[in-house]
């Protein structure tokens, strides 16, 4: 266990502006988002502007478990660096399938139960997408400067 959170340590240490970018991608996602619910909220619409948010969070949510599950793959393939044949970590299908899973049947939870409209939910979480150009531009600014 200490092995891989050593290589993961290292990992972020290697890349720093790779760490900020991801920073900066998950903070974008939760402004852009609320940013988009409280503008609709202001036009008029509730239900849409809790759809937005409520999409945003689930976004920002899959990108934070995306990272650490990635994490794991990456501290898995270091430890088996040299093997002939490596071996994929069981949780890592799990991790995948549960994050999927539950993203599903939170957003199946509230449209029955909070009667939010289902388009505002994946309307919101493109905000994660908004918010990866956003960051790539930036990145891309600062490389011209």
């Amino acid at each position: 266990m200490t092995r891989s959170v050593n290589i993961s340590q290292n990992a972020e240490r290697s890349s720093p502006a790779g760490l900020r970018t991801e920073r900066r991608i998950a903070w974008l996602t939760l402004v852009f988002g609320s940013a988009a619910s409280a503008g609709t909220a202001f036009a008029g619409s509730r239900l849409w502007a809790a759809g937005l948010l409520i999409g945003a969070v689930l976004a920002w949510l899959n990108f934070r478990w995306l990272r650490r599950g990635l994490d794991a793959l990456v501290a898995a393939s270091a430890a088996q660096a040299g093997a002939e044949k490596p071996r994929v970590p069981l949780g890592a299908y799990f991790g995948a399938l549960f994050r999927y899973g539950l993203i599903a049947l939170s957003v199946y939870a509230i449209f029955m139960i909070l009667k939010v409209p289902l388009a505002s939910m994946v309307v919101g979480m493109c905000a994660l997408a908004a918010a990866a150009i956003a960051a790539s531009v930036y990145e891309l600014f600062q490389a011209n400067r």
